[in-house]
């Protein structure tokens, strides 16, 4: 069996090798920061059983390992020994570049307690010199957006796509506050209730004759339909930007009646379509 391709995101600090390493993530690998070198070789050994036999595996490694480049050699080629086919991709940028991120993040660079910021992107690149050589591809993210990093990202990896969006329909309650994390949120208090119908009161909207009552309702039936639309524009939007995951909530007062049914509506609904869709319903039980 062909062992899983082992993936090395290196090079300069500030480049973009975070973002890379996230970018991975969302695709589906399994991804090791900052690991230090000499204990690749054991982690693809412990690993490679408890992994599924599909994942891949990136490993970010750069300067913040000092002694590093000491093994680089050793280590790839002893990686190499074990069978997983390797890629080495290599991030860098401009000194101006480098210099602005630095300055907009307030973060310390890794080799700063000795030089001051100036000095240290030259030492590192002087030093990261041979392992750039050596790279399978090289990255300058200077001028990229990170839409255009994860895309020229992907390509290199096996020209294959991102995976499809990840949706998640909530159902909530406004009595108990809007969803924090909802990207996208719809209040539906505007149609008529189903707790003031007796027969439906103790009922929720995952009940077939409840749904009924919701969702045949005239007002309902143009809610419906305008955010169809609306979806059908904005989904493959969010997609396009580099967005791999989307909390759309809706909202009647106790959520348990009008938003369940609605969300149960549009899962059916967006279900069959290039997305991945995920249901919660929050206050169903309050």
């Amino acid at each position: 069996m062909s062992k899983r391709p082992v993936y090395i995101l290196t090079g300069l600090s500030g480049s973009g090798k975070s973002t890379a390493a996230q970018v991975l993530e969302d695709r589906g690998f399994f991804v090791i920061d900052n690991l230090p070198l000499p204990l690749l070789p054991r982690c693809l050994k412990l690993t490679s059983s408890r992994l599924e036999a599909a994942q891949d595996l990136a490993v970010v490694i750069d300067v913040r390992n000092r002694d590093f480049l000491l093994q680089y050699d050793a280590i790839l080629k002893e990686v190499a020994a074990l069978g997983h086919p390797m890629q080495i991709i290599f991030f860098e940028a401009s000194d101006e570049i480098l210099l602005r991120r630095y300055s907009e993040t307030r973060r310390r660079h890794p080799l700063a307690s000795v030089d001051n910021l100036s000095q240290a992107i030259s030492r590192e690149r002087e030093l990261l010199q041979e392992v750039r050589g050596g790279a399978t591809r090289v990255i300058n993210s200077s001028g990229l957006r990170t839409q255009q990093l994860k895309e020229m990202l992907l390509n290199i990896i096996d020209n294959s796509e991102a995976p499809p969006l990840m949706l998640q329909i909530v159902s909530f309650g406004y009595r108990y506050g809007v969803p924090t994390d909802a990207d996208l949120v719809f209040d539906v208090r505007f149609l008529p209730n189903p707790h003031y119908v007796p027969e439906l009161k103790a009922l929720t909207g995952l009940n077939l004759e409840l749904q009924k009552y919701v969702l045949e309702k005239d007002d309902c039936q143009a809610f419906i339909d305008h955010l169809d639309r609306m979806l059908a524009f904005l989904l493959p939007c969010y997609y396009r930007e580099g967005k791999s995951n989307l909390t759309l909530a809706i909202g009647c007062t106790g959520g348990r009646h009008r938003s369940v049914s609605l969300v149960e509506e549009f899962a059916r609904r967006l279900g069959g379509q290039e997305i991945r869709v995920q249901v919660h319903h929050r206050d169903i039980e309050k």
